[in-house]
């Protein structure tokens, strides 16, 4: 998938000309995962010149790199991008190769110009607008959406160093199946949602520990014979916002779904304090307690990476400034990150509403920019053009 062109035969200056136009987009969307399709299919919709840029080799590839057995905790109705229904058992729950498959089809579907093996090494501001430097070419953009989503790098706390080379470690980025571990004790770090699914899995094979850092508020997958979601659906609370009292209290958490520690003790799996050291082949909890291990798998999340943004849009902790999506200057929008905007801003099939937001206010700034000088002066004067 690429942004295409004609072919025609042209002189050196000509040909450089062509080449730098070919290179200057309305729109550049800096990510290829579901919040950056989403956002391609609005600016498809509305007759944009863009182009999807996207560092690896495929789209979707952050959830092609999962573990094998990840199954998504939204059954396939609330699971689809803008326009195309996630095929399946609407109430059954798509697996991660589902999930890989479906984005691949939805961006040959909508015929989506995605240029993979594209990393973007910085993003600067100009006086014309933007330039990502990607791959050793210069891409010029009116306006540039950041949707690199909110997995990035791997976050490993420090006391990893404190382990001894005897012992196997894994980031949950890096496992796959149980047979990527040796037989033995294997500590799971991470109280989320993957290190309660990765410990579970485990458990078949292994004398399996989790260790948790702060507490988790379980929820059932099912309510009263109804999927969670249909629950969260119909009562609205995937729409409250993070200016509401109950969003910002909310996203201060990290919900269980489907999961529980008692439903993991019942497996096998026995459940520790924080992890709060390490020597050769012993992890030390915050309770005082401690475990030799043969293995640890961390999934201790993610962190973000934006310091290839060079435009005014990052705080002094390197984190994105914006809201709802939008930053400061103009012309500059993120889509797809963890509460951007609501619980749902991060997830497959809620990603469109933050989507079709963004796109809204790229189509108003193109618009406002196409307005002659002097009717833009009647509108602030509030005086009708003639």
């Amino acid at each position: 998938m690429d942004d295409g062109g004609t072919t025609r035969r042209l002189g050196p200056s000509a040909q450089a000309a062509d080449a730098a136009e070919q290179d200057r987009y309305e729109v550049v969307v800096v990510g290829a995962g579901q919040a950056g399709l989403a956002i391609g299919y609005f600016l498809a919709r509305q007759g944009r010149r863009f182009l999807i840029v996207e560092a690896a080799d495929t789209v979707g590839a952050a959830w092609r790199d999962r573990w094998d057995s990840l199954t998504l905790f939204t059954p396939r109705r609330y699971d689809a991008l803008p326009g195309m229904a996630f095929p399946g058992d609407p109430d059954g729950y798509p697996t991660r190769d589902e999930v890989f498959s479906y984005l691949i089809a939805y961006a040959e579907t909508y015929k989506l110009p995605v240029r993979v093996n594209s990393p973007v090494a910085s993003l600067t501001r100009t006086e014309a607008g933007y330039e990502l430097e990607c791959s050793g070419r210069t891409i010029k953009a009116d306006q540039v959406v950041v949707a690199t989503g909110p997995f990035q790098q791997p976050a490993v706390p420090a006391l990893a160093d404190q382990l001894g080379s005897d012992v196997s470690q894994l980031h949950s980025t890096d496992y796959r199946q149980p047979r990527d571990l040796p037989a033995g004790t294997v500590l799971v770090v991470g109280g989320g949602n993957t290190g309660y699914q990765i410990a579970a899995e485990l458990a078949a094979t292994h004398t399996v520990h989790l260790s948790v850092g702060s507490r988790q508020t379980p929820l059932p997958q099912r309510v009263w014979g109804r999927d969670l979601f249909w629950w969260l659906t119909k009562t609205g609370l995937l729409n409250l916002s993070v200016d509401s009292r109950i969003g910002q209290r909310l996203s201060e958490r990290e919900t269980l779904i489907g999961s529980s520690p008692k439903d993991l003790r019942r497996s096998g799996v026995e459940i520790h304090a924080r992890a709060v050291d390490a020597s050769d082949n012993t992890v030390y909890f915050a309770d005082g307690t401690q475990l030799t291990v043969d293995a640890v798998v961390w999934a201790t999340g993610y962190r973000s990476d934006f310091s290839w943004i060079k435009a005014p849009m990052l705080d002094d902790k390197g984190r994105l400034r914006h809201y709802r999506g939008v930053a400061q200057v103009p012309g500059l929008y993120c889509v797809g990150q963890y509460w951007q905007y609501t619980r749902g801003s991060a997830l497959l099939g809620w990603v469109r509403n933050d989507a079709e937001y963004i796109a809204w206010k790229i189509q108003n700034l193109a618009d406002s920019r196409e307005v002659p000088a002097n009717e833009r002066q009647q509108e602030r004067n509030h005086v009708e053009p003639r």
